[in-house]
């Protein structure tokens, strides 16, 4: 099973590129974020043409996010919206247990994490919030003892490695040590990296700015990941990014990441 996630930075701008990553890559289950559009704006008909089933938490011009299954594979027990806080109205999680008849279940969530910044703005007590919500619901998940995959784009940066230049991020809410200390705590529940799992090497990035040429000068940071719980760990294959679509006429500045987990 490949399970993919990516910030594609409006559905109807990259429409062309997924539809093409769709045909290209085959994954199993999509995982988008950073829609911006609202569900009856989705795209539906044409990502069903290619194939697959489609569920979205969608929010007009910002957030948005969406599970895309390949059939016949199938969705149930959909979650739209991250436990923990009732008004909390922005559309930034939905989940869904992926099944087949011949693949184990495995529970996916797309997640499209806050950004935080301003840090000295209510944005950045919220994207801790959030988090703090996100490591409380992951231990949750883990007491069906099935396999989980939170993936998306945490806005989070781990560690230095995972910058080109880490101190240009030093003062971001991406890279301040509350952000990184709280994503280490996901961790810490018992979930695994699943690319670091696969590939420790510098200088993977899952992120290029638009400006000051950062993707001609390979000026990324890796904010994109897929979270596996114990038992989606065992089952991990391999992992990597989807590099080659930054390079696409008019790209979304996210690419996408892939984990490959056995069928069970």
């Amino acid at each position: 099973m490949r399970i993919t996630t990516w910030n594609v930075n409006s559905i109807k701008q990259r429409l062309p590129h997924l539809l093409g990553f769709l045909e290209e890559a085959r994954p199993d289950v999509v995982c988008l974020q950073e829609l911006k559009c609202q569900d009856e704006a989705f795209p539906g008909s044409e990502v069903e043409a290619a194939g697959y089933a489609v569920e979205t938490l969608g929010q007009k011009a910002y957030n948005g996010v969406a599970l895309l299954v390949r059939k016949p594979l199938v969705m149930s027990e959909i979650r739209r919206g991250l436990p923990g806080d009732a008004e909390d109205v922005q559309a930034r999680y939905v989940e869904a247990l992926v099944s087949g008849a011949e693949t184990a279940p495995v529970r996916v969530a797309s997640i499209y994490l806050p950004n935080g910044n301003p840090v000295d703005s209510p944005k950045y007590p919220y994207k801790l919030a959030f988090m703090e919500r996100l490591r409380l619901h992951a231990r949750a998940l883990m007491a069906d003892e099935i396999a989980v995959v939170l993936a998306g784009d945490y806005n989070v940066i781990p560690e230095p490695a995972d910058a080109a230049d880490p101190e240009a991020w030093r003062s971001d809410a991406l890279f301040l040590p509350g952000s990184r200390a709280a994503f280490r705590a996901l961790l810490a529940e018992g979930y695994t990296d699943a690319l670091r799992a696969c590939d420790p090497r510098d200088g993977l990035y899952t992120f290029w700015d638009y400006q000051a040429g950062c993707w001609q000068r390979n000026f990324g940071i890796r904010i994109d990941h897929l979270l596996l719980s114990p038992q989606a760990s065992d089952r991990l294959v391999s992992a990597s990014v989807q590099k080659h679509l930054r390079g696409l006429d008019k790209p979304s500045d996210h690419v996408p990441v892939t984990a490959e987990l056995t069928a069970g």
